[in-house]
């Protein structure tokens, strides 16, 4: 009995070495201040010209993670991409400029539903080339990936539950959904720092852009000023105070659906709701006089938030199992090749600067997580950009998903 209670010890895992939240902060804060602190050093920050900082402000983390220093999932992660991302959204969004952004055109819609192409058609291209070493009901459990692929988790789930596939039958494409789309974003952050090399390569035109990021430019020099304490407790009380009102209205919104339209509660969660909510008062607010706290540095308090969230993102990079379903990764990247190889047709047909190709995958791959991050990784400015075409392509999700499977089905004859 007593062999048997030491090897059950042996055999149970080792628990990270920091877990409690003010502990994660802690460590994900200084991961980030010596990050930064690096980048201006004049012989260290050398490193940053060939990587950049955003990467390591992802992958550090994920390393801690695989070396069990921090867990790969914390209720504070959670709050994080919730409450931390609702704040940096309407501080980001306070200074949006619409009229500016509606400029840039039809090139970001196309580049999005270019992202939803790629995933709708290399999901059954990937299984014609995987389908002889993955299991026989393999299209089936790819309706959680599509969903996820095309704009969030409800979509995923959402597609989970209408082709009766179990939490446990899932399991595999959870983990090729961390693996592959985290690597995927970890390149669009690499590329983002380049991305004039790239756009002279597509030959793009990013005269819109440029001009936006002007104006916007001129905008913040224009209001630039020292804040004051009542300026940076203005613009904390403006991001959480309605990061929280918007969370509970989202919950409130989606209870009210699930009552009265319960087919449509099952397309889009409370979360997307909390982000459609924070957005449209962002937008608000940027009619207002309250625009002129960016002077003060409202979207640099929010660049610091989505800082923090790349770094939980990171941290939740667990790539522990990827060795365990080689052939689900395998698969994985197949498909995710097809997406990235329709977005750059895409992107030299109509010649759309890489910014979009970048935006337009993640608002279908990571989405409203992940799209602002990566938008914020081109300039702080255009992380509106990412928030919108996000929940465009969440609206996407479930039928393009339904879709696909739909075509997958096709491929294995079922």
């Amino acid at each position: 009995m007593l062999n048997l209670l030491v090897l059950a010890d042996a055999a149970a895992p080792t628990p990270p070495m920091i877990e409690s939240p003010a502990g994660l902060l802690a460590v994900l804060l200084a991961v980030l201040a010596v990050i930064f602190w690096t980048d201006g050093h004049p012989v260290l920050g050398r490193i940053f010209k060939v990587i950049p900082a955003l990467v390591f402000c992802y992958f550090i983390p994920t390393t801690l993670t695989a070396l069990n220093v921090i867990p790969s999932e914390s209720p504070f992660y959670s709050w994080v991409k919730l409450y931390v991302l609702l704040a940096a959204l309407l501080l980001l969004t306070l200074s949006l400029d619409l009229p500016e952004i509606i400029r840039l055109g039809h090139k970001p819609v196309v580049m999005l539903l270019a992202g939803t192409a790629g995933v709708v058609i290399g999901g059954p291209l990937a299984l014609m080339l995987w389908k002889d070493v993955l299991p026989e009901d393999a299209w089936k459990t790819m309706a959680y990936l599509a969903g996820s692929w095309i704009g969030g988790g409800a979509n995923a789930v959402a597609l989970q539950k209408s082709f009766g596939v179990s939490d446990a039958a899932v399991s595999p494409m959870i983990v090729v959904d961390v693996a592959v789309a985290n690597v995927w974003m970890g390149i669009l952050l690499f590329f983002a720092a380049r991305h004039r090399g790239v756009d002279r390569l597509l030959r793009a035109d990013t005269t819109a852009i440029t001009a936006l990021e002007n104006k916007m430019r001129d905008f913040q020099k224009r209001v630039a000023r020292i804040p004051s304490l009542a300026d940076l407790m203005m613009i904390l009380a403006l991001g959480f105070g309605f990061a929280w009102l918007s969370n509970l209205a989202g919950g409130k919104l989606f209870a009210r659906l699930v009552e009265s339209l319960p087919d449509l509660s099952r397309h889009i969660g409370p979360f997307m709701l909390a982000v459609m909510t924070v957005t449209a008062i962002g937008i608000g607010l940027s009619f207002t006089r309250l625009r002129s706290l960016e002077g003060a540095g409202a979207s640099r308090i929010g660049s610091v938030m989505i800082y923090l969230l790349v770094a939980c993102i990171g941290a939740g990079g667990d790539f522990s199992k990827v060795l365990d379903s080689p052939e689900y990764i395998g698969f994985g990247a197949t498909w995710m090749l097809f997406h990235i190889l329709i977005l750059l047709i895409t992107a030299i047909i109509i010649r759309a600067p890489f910014f979009f190709v970048a935006v337009g995958s993640q608002a279908n791959i990571g989405g409203a997580a992940s799209a602002p991050v990566v938008a914020g990784a081109f300039n702080p400015v255009l992380a509106p950009v990412g928030v919108l075409l996000a929940i465009a392509g969440y609206a996407l999700g479930t039928y393009a998903g339904w879709i696909c499977i739909q075509l997958c089905r096709m491929v294995v004859g079922a």
